[in-house]
């Protein structure tokens, strides 16, 4: 077994390439493309505290040079027909992989993220989102929420029309974590989004911050200190699905937190 493997074994519990992009062997260029881009959130050592940048660091240079590789024709070539790496032609570990990210996935900006929105709202896209989002959580709307991409509180209603049709068309099981879901319930999830509203408001204003592109980013920047690790940034998530193609296709929910 190689370098490489015993450290993908190390990081991400494999030594499958494709199983640490967490893709499977067909994956097409632009799906690995997006698959490392996600994955890459997760560990980039920037979204971690100074105690975990280490062993961050490490995943992100193991994910960096796993990359390189199955997006190298002849290199993956190698790999699907000998589960094998070739080591001497490998990036090196220290590479400046955080430039190496930053010119794979362009900045996406604001107008990429409301072309977005209205494309994908209402959208079989959405649908499909919308159903796995179902299943996963087992009929928690607090889950669904926190997991469609694009949607706020107000999309609650429309959400529970369709979730209903589907339970009335056995599309889906009527799990009770929805259809015997408590006012009580819902009002907490109406308080919740109220509070972090007004959060995101408070430090707006705390680091003098307007609606420009950058002040978003710099928001964005500043909640993730405080949650790091966790995907619930509207562009992180964004990013994560469509692989930062910024003026095309390319999650903070819009207007929530």
């Amino acid at each position: 077994m190689s370098g490489l493997l015993e450290g993908c074994k190390a990081c991400f519990g494999t030594q499958d390439l494709y199983g640490v992009l967490q893709v499977t062997a067909k994956a097409t260029d632009n799906e690995l493309k997006k698959a490392y881009h996600k994955v890459s959130l997760k560990v980039h050592p920037d979204r971690v505290d100074d105690g975990e940048k280490h062993e961050a660091t490490r995943r992100f240079q193991t994910l960096g040079r796993v990359y390189c590789i199955l997006a190298d024709p002849d290199q993956r070539a190698l790999y699907d027909d000998t589960g094998e790496v070739d080591e001497e032609n490998l990036a090196p570990e220290d590479k400046d992989w955080s430039q190496y990210w930053r010119l794979l996935f362009k900045k996406i900006t604001l107008e990429d993220i409301k072309n977005f929105e209205t494309e994908y709202k209402e959208s079989e896209e959405e649908l499909a989102d919308l159903k796995q989002a179902y299943m996963d959580g087992k009929g928690s709307m607090d889950y669904i929420l926190d997991n469609v991409l694009c949607c706020t509180l107000e999309d609650e209603p429309r959400f529970n029309k369709i979730l209903q049709g589907w339970i009335k068309k056995k599309e889906v099981p009527g799990f009770d974590g929805f259809t015997k879901e408590t006012k009580r319930k819902k009002e907490s999830r109406k308080r919740k989004a109220k509070a972090e509203e007004a959060e995101a408001e408070e430090m707006k204003k705390e680091l003098g911050l307007n609606d420009t592109a950058d002040s978003l980013q710099a928001l964005i920047l500043e909640r993730n200190k405080k949650r790091a690790g966790e995907m619930d940034s509207f562009l992180d998530s964004l990013a994560a699905k469509y692989g930062g193609a910024a003026g095309t296709k390319s999650k903070k929910k819009s207007g929530k937190k």
